[in-house]
């Protein structure tokens, strides 16, 4: 289940942003808007759910 605050993943891979990660910041309809921030830029997009899966955000992090 995606919710307002989960980490996803781009996984259309006939879209632009395959691959890149963001911030759901709100789900309505059946699409997400997903933030995206990197280094000097933040854009915001909204995708089907479909085309969006969860990541785990804390993978990789030391305790």
């Amino acid at each position: 289940m995606i919710f307002p605050g989960s980490a996803v993943r781009v996984t259309n891979i006939d879209d632009i942003y395959y691959g890149f990660q963001g911030l759901v910041q709100r789900v309505s309809d059946g699409k997400v808007a997903v933030l995206f921030e990197g280094g000097n830029w933040d854009k915001l997009v909204t995708f089907n759910l479909s085309e969006v899966e969860s990541v785990d955000a804390t993978a990789g992090r030391k305790k």
